[in-house]
């Protein structure tokens, strides 16, 4: 009886495949179709049935495919064998394609500074608060399969790639669907696959175009009209989810989608003669981490069809040979730039941005960081190029979708022991005088009130020129004999500690130039009126170089108007300013102070330089070693000690020279010259945490380079033990602090982004 039943069964599949190619001549054989719906990380699952078809001999004659099936059947199309496809994608970080993380070496320093400041950006428009159109721009994944289809650069009609295509999307004004068959196959496989919310949509052709999968996920009946006489499907998409399974905005924008294309596919799949369905329920459309058993669970459904597909292959005599391997191309010759859509931005800032040089070889990973540079300036909605041939080497056909939104607001909250809590909120406007441009202005409430505004002219490869003011004002409380020592105050052995108010508003003009965005070169004009007071002190000698204010008894230390001019050099390749994993940091910074109002009656000129060295190492996949060098002197006779070093605490965004030591409280080791060394541990416990080790040792005195002291054993040490963990505001560091040289321990607290 089961005889019989197998032999039935073997009767019938040879009867579906004569069926399948009855109006095949006789004399030909069979052309196949493929079609591969769309289905995000699910899509993964296409590259385990190619596999499988692959070894089954079938030749694949025509591909249509949506969304994810679109990219691979694309990519497929245009010869990757499915063993190249699974270890392109097995090496693909999904997270940073899809979120479109620019790399910080991709920012200049005012950018990196911008992004490292604010925990929420908006768009305001009209002064009205608007949400952005959608997560991604898709950039970061059309920058990959540029490269990925150069060899196919120069194909415009897609019936002309090694196996014919097609793909699908649609139209985002009218519903329409739009069959995309021709034009620039990067181009038009992102635009398949440009979901809502998730991705900007595309443009091609004046047309406003998302997510095929929205009108027609399963693009059957376009490989039929190919010519295709055997169709194979592979199904990938959503059913209707129940209600426990919406979790997220993604789940629920593809429950209101699958509407239709469930029931769509109740048509499609009868009409399909190989329907391959990968069991992939479980996973979701976001699950690209689970990238490796999607394509084993696609591998798998596809071997149960084996036998038919073995039946086709037979049918087609055997005609499929093992593809030519594509070697992915590293590097190419641009010999022209064509730029469109560039109205607000120069083209100098593009060239600039973009950073390489016509007719001359240069990587892929040029281009990419090229193109990354002008992403990273926010100035563009989207950034798309075509690469063609033009006999020499290839044209760039730039085309540029400016940002509408030129005023920005941003936020962001932060607590630290210095600054205490504060409040930031920023109005950004790009193109504020002219082509190129940027202000900002940040304003910040909290214990203390402060300011800071920004114009930056950004010229690229040229001398960009910028304008900061910034006010700064803290309290600390300080050991006495730093002001009884630096500002001849006389000694009273009731005074302990003494809490000083530090006011500090700095203003500068400059030029900068900037190379690879790693490293720049800086000159400018500096003004900075300090002012130092406390209201400890109540009975002062008149002999002394301080004033009390009659009306609220204060005592002012310092209050004087001071001019410079000053030059920077840094080279900053860290990856992250708060937690790094590689990189090296150089900032050396001299200021010469010419003139001053001179509070306190002792001005001459003096020069003040300081420079920090720096490198990140990976000891293992999730320890990092951190170690800095720092130093600083202050050049010339001058009696002034406002612009002494002062080191202890924690944190980032000192004013003037105070430096963070580990060890010791705020303005705690003051002296007019110092060295310091600093290394720090990073164990990431999980992601985004992180137990953070800490030591840091320093020699801190007058004319300590003068004396030859600065190579003795160090003066000082501290050590900190702590916890980080990079939350949405910015990150968190909780530090426990000590030094065997003192009885006391610190712990220092800091939230979100420092301003």
């Amino acid at each position: 009886m089961r005889t019989k039943a197998i032999t039935i069964t073997v009767l019938l599949t040879l009867l579906g495949v004569m069926g399948m190619a009855q109006h095949a001549s006789e004399n030909k054989p069979p052309k196949v179709g493929l079609v591969l719906s769309g289905g995000g990380a699910k899509g993964l699952a296409h590259i385990g049935v190619l596999k499988v078809i692959e070894e089954s001999g079938v030749k694949v004659d025509f591909i249509g495919g949506t969304s994810m099936g679109a990219i691979i059947g694309a990519l497929y199309a245009s010869g990757y064998s499915a063993k190249q496809l699974d270890s392109i994608f097995r090496s693909t970080d999904f997270t940073n394609l899809i979120q479109d993380n620019v790399p910080r070496s991709a920012k200049t320093f005012y950018e990196k500074e911008d992004s490292e400041r604010y925990a929420l950006s908006l768009p305001f428009d009209n002064f009205k608060v608007s949400f952005p159109q959608a997560i991604s721009g898709g950039q970061n994944i059309y920058n990959l399969l540029v490269q990925l289809l150069f060899h196919v650069k120069d194909v415009r009609d897609f019936s002309e790639l090694p196996i014919p295509f097609l793909c699908v999307a649609t139209d985002m004004e009218t519903g329409d669907e739009v069959l995309l068959d021709k034009g620039y196959l990067p181009e038009a496989i992102v635009a398949s696959g440009t979901f809502p919310s998730l991705f900007e949509p595309a443009e091609i052709d004046d047309q406003i175009l998302i997510d095929g999968g929205v009108v027609n996920n399963y693009p059957i009946d376009y490989v039929k009209a190919m010519g295709a006489d055997i169709i194979i499907g592979v199904d990938v998409q959503h059913d209707l989810a129940t209600r426990e399974s919406l979790s997220s905005a993604t789940e629920i924008l593809l429950q209101i989608n699958n509407y239709r294309t469930v029931n769509d596919m109740k048509r499609k799949s009868k009409k399909t003669d190989v329907y391959i369905r990968p069991d992939i329920e479980k996973f979701s459309v976001i699950d690209f981490e689970k990238g490796n058993q999607i394509v084993t669970n696609g591998e798998i459904s596809a071997r149960d069809k084996i036998e038919k597909l073995n039946q086709i292959a037979q049918a087609q005599n055997k005609v499929s040979k093992p593809s030519n391997k594509i070697v992915m191309v590293d590097s190419l010759t641009i010999n022209r730039m064509i730029i469109e859509g560039n109205d607000r931005y120069t083209r100098g800032f593009i060239k600039g941005k973009l950073r390489f040089n016509l007719a001359e070889k240069i990587s892929f990973d040029d281009l990419r960081q090229g193109i990354n540079n002008l992403s990273a300036t926010g100035n563009f909605k989207a950034i798309r190029y075509d690469l063609v041939s033009n006999g020499l080497g290839t044209d760039l056909i730039l085309k540029l979708k400016e940002n509408p939104i030129k005023m920005f607001i941003k936020m962001s909250a932060h607590y630290d022991d210095l600054y205490k809590s504060a409040a930031l909120i920023n109005l950004t406007k790009k193109n504020f005088l002219m082509k190129d441009d940027v202000a900002s202005f940040d304003f910040i409430l909290g214990d203390h009130i402060r300011y800071n505004m920004q114009y930056y002219l950004d010229k690229g490869y040229y001398w960009s020129f910028g304008i900061n003011s910034k006010l700064t004002d803290f309290d600390a409380d300080a050991d006495f004999s730093l002001i009884r020592d630096n500002f001849n105050v006389p000694n009273d052995p009731n005074i302990q500690r003494i809490n000083i108010d530090v006011t500090d508003l700095t203003n500068q003009i400059y030029l900068q130039t900037v190379l690879k965005e790693e490293f720049a070169f800086t000159i400018g004009a500096e003004h900075k009126f300090l002012n130092y007071s406390t209201r400890t002190l109540n009975k002062i000698d008149p002999e002394a170089e301080i004033a009390i204010s009659a009306s609220n008894q204060r005592s002012t230390f310092e209050n004087s108007n001071y001019f410079s001019v000053f030059s920077q050099i840094k080279l900053d390749t860290y990856d992250d300013k708060y937690f790094p994993t590689s990189g090296l940091l150089f900032d050396g910074d001299m200021h010469f102070y010419a003139f001053s109002s001179d509070y306190n009656d002792n001005f001459s000129e003096l020069a003040v330089a300081k420079a920090r060295l720096g490198g990140v190492f990976s000891l293992s996949n999730n320890l990092i070693l951190n170690i800095e060098a720092s130093g600083g002197v202050k050049l010339g006779t001058s009696k002034i000690s406002s612009f002494d070093f002062i080191l202890g605490g924690f944190g980032n965004n000192f004013v003037n020279n105070f430096v963070p030591f580990f060890g010791y409280d705020f303005l705690s080791i003051p002296g007019n010259s110092y060295v310091k060394g600093y290394g720090r541990l990073d164990y990431r416990i999980a992601p985004k945490h992180h137990a953070l080790f800490s030591a840091n040792f320093a020699n801190v005195a007058d004319d300590l380079f003068r004396t030859g002291d600065w190579f003795e054993e160090p003066s000082f040490s501290g050590y900190g033990l702590g916890y980080g963990f990079e939350s949405f505001l910015g990150p968190i560091q909780l530090y426990y602090s000590w030094s065997p040289e003192i009885s006391d321990g610190h712990f220092f607290v800091s939230v979100g982004y420092w301003f």
